[in-house]
């Protein structure tokens, strides 16, 4: 009985791979794996040594370490991402090999000097959310090593990891005055991070009208084609933390960036900004803005216009004169709004049917107030759109949920015809009713409206018409504009470059997307035809069971036809060879 003993300990486990390993191989095959060895025999394994780490596993790109103390495993992660940004610093960004790393501390089984466990699986899910040069690590971990340790923790919230059966709290490491990311090149037009605005009156419950007031300066500088604006979803990353603001021009690569204070009394409300060229620290412009609360609307324009006429000055007076998001009626009706976008954000990271319902419980209480708020239609339709597409409720490939979306998206267009996101939300969805030349049309005049505007919606309809080289350009830029972006950026991505059958680049971008939305069915659906074109049918298989546990209704010709509308014959008829080929239900 002694010897069937399973034998246990609490352990640190960290876990590490290559970010792009399979572009970088595909690239240069022999370089990649010399560059890699010699990283890891100069670098990797004397720090893990160096640190009390027990080498687990070393396979391809990837290292399985065990640490008997947490502090141990961080220290380790901090010195090996601080001397890769030193050994890549004068290497082509192209071709740096850069390591992604999860930490955890947790209950792990040992076997024939092997680990296995949840601690261990939580680890190697870890390091799939992270950026590359970073640490993500979990609550245990950030809890047994504050203070001990030189570093900064940014909580991401809580994550459904795959195969994980309870949510986990994320956190992202940042350590000393080294950026975690490497510089990105300054583009040729003037460049502009807009920070989320702090918050600073006492209720915390107007943390949303903050945020509101950034988002809205973001959209309205995004108007100026001859600006390169940061998406919300990266500037906000900063939130609440005291960066160094050269730092965020290097990572998020912009010339300037913008900071202020939003301070929110009964009826008046006092708006402060400043605009510091990131480079050199030097503040460019400042001002304050206090004026009654139902002024603030005309407040967001003059901050928007002024901060715009600085960066931009050669922009001519057609651009200037561009139509505005038309305000709702009420502050009120806005507030309804910013508490929708709040819920949104939520429900997009957990997939909870609660957030998607708070966010049309505040969609309606808004357009109670103003029933011509055209933003409001164009989120309520994604919400109905999004349940359309998947297994969250009865909503789920009902033909009268796709056709109320669309009416939705119709409805913001013709309140405000110059509403970006409404076009691309109707093209997204048009697209599923074979109107091709429509939704061509649709995203056409997004990027007409705001040729800024990069959206994975956007993608998809030009990969759908058979436009993939455009869906891509897209995506990367939305990546780039949005240096966190969220799954889906890098999801159309993969599935346009399947359609070229660029398979190399499908397989780096889709499992990308997965990494960050494991419970996504679509994502784990392309990944499983694109293993299985490149031959790899072993990991195609895997997929598709992945596929199968989140959806076990999930058929080919019963689902994916269903929602992949193609327009050439030979785009669907290369997809189905690919899914079939994985092992998916027909």
């Amino acid at each position: 009985m002694a010897a069937d003993r399973v034998e246990r300990r609490l352990s640190a486990i960290f876990v590490a791979d290559v970010a792009g390993y399979s572009r970088l191989m595909g690239a240069d095959e022999e370089g990649t794996h010399a560059r890699l060895n010699e990283h890891l025999s100069a670098l990797a394994h004397p720090e893990i040594e160096k640190h009390g780490g027990r080498l687990i596993r070393s396979a391809g790109d990837g290292i399985l370490v065990e640490f008997a103390s947490v502090v141990g495993a961080m220290r380790c992660a901090v010195a090996i991402q601080r001397g890769m940004i030193t050994r890549n610093a004068d290497v082509r960004i192209e071709k740096r090999i850069e390591f992604r790393i999860g930490i955890n501390a947790g209950d792990i089984i040992i076997e024939g000097g092997d680990i296995f466990g949840d601690g261990v699986n939580v680890a190697a899910r870890l390091e799939a959310l992270c950026e590359p040069g970073g640490i993500c690590v979990s609550q245990r971990v950030r809890e047994d090593t504050q203070d001990k340790v030189d570093v900064e923790f940014e909580d991401s919230g809580e994550h459904q990891l795959k195969n994980i059966a309870r949510p986990v709290r994320v956190y992202r490491v940042s350590f000393g005055n080294v950026p975690a990311r490497p510089a990105l090149a300054l583009p040729e037009k003037p460049s502009v991070a807009v920070l989320a605005f702090e918050n600073m009156s006492r209720d915390p419950e107007q943390e949303y009208f903050a945020d509101g007031i950034s988002e809205d300066i973001i959209t309205e500088l995004s108007r100026f084609s001859d600006l390169f604006v940061i998406a919300r979803n990266s500037s906000f990353r900063y939130k609440g933390r005291a960066v160094d603001l050269r730092r965020v021009g290097r990572e998020l690569g912009v010339r300037y960036v913008l900071e202020g204070s939003v301070r929110r009394g009964t009826d008046r409300v006092r708006i402060t900004a400043q605009l510091i060229d990131a480079a050199s620290g030097v503040h460019r412009w400042a001002e304050r803005y206090d004026q009654k609360l139902k002024d603030v609307f005309a407040i967001q324009d003059d901050v928007a216009r002024t901060i715009a006429a600085i960066l931009v000055a050669h922009v001519n007076m057609a651009e200037a004169e561009r139509t505005l998001l038309k305000p709702p009626a009420t502050w009120q009706a806005y507030d309804h709004y910013m508490r929708a976008s709040a819920a949104w954000i939520s429900f997009q990271s957990s997939w909870q049917m609660a957030e998607l319902l708070r966010t049309r419980g505040h969609l309606a209480d808004s357009l109670a107030i103003d029933p011509k708020y055209a933003r409001c239609y164009t989120m309520l339709a994604s919400t109905h759109r999004v349940a359309w597409l998947n297994p969250l409720n009865d909503e789920y490939l009902r033909p009268t949920i796709l056709d109320l979306a669309i009416k939705l998206a119709r409805t913001a267009i013709a309140l405000n015809p110059s509403l970006p996101e409404a076009y691309a939300e109707l093209g997204y969805n048009i697209v599923r009713r074979r109107d091709f030349d429509a939704a061509t049309a649709a995203a056409e005049r997004a990027l007409a409206l705001n040729p800024n505007f990069a959206d994975y919606r956007l993608a998809q309809i030009f990969y759908s018409v058979g436009e993939p080289t455009r869906a891509i350009a897209i995506a990367k830029l939305q990546m780039r504009l949005d240096p966190f972006h969220p799954h889906f950026a890098p999801l159309m991505a993969g599935v346009a470059h399947y359609h070229l059958k660029e398979y190399h680049d499908a397989q780096h971008w889709l499992a990308e997307a997965i990494g960050r939305a494991p419970n996504h069915q679509y994502g784990h659906a392309f990944l499983a035809a694109t293993y299985a074109q490149l031959g790899r049918i072993e990991d195609a298989r895997a997929e598709a069971s992945e596929v199968l546990r989140l959806n076990p209704k999930y058929s080919i010709s019963g689902t994916q036809k269903q929602v992949s509308i193609l327009k050439r014959a030979e785009d669907l008829e290369h997809l189905v060879d690919g899914l079939r080929k994985a092992g998916l239900p027909p």
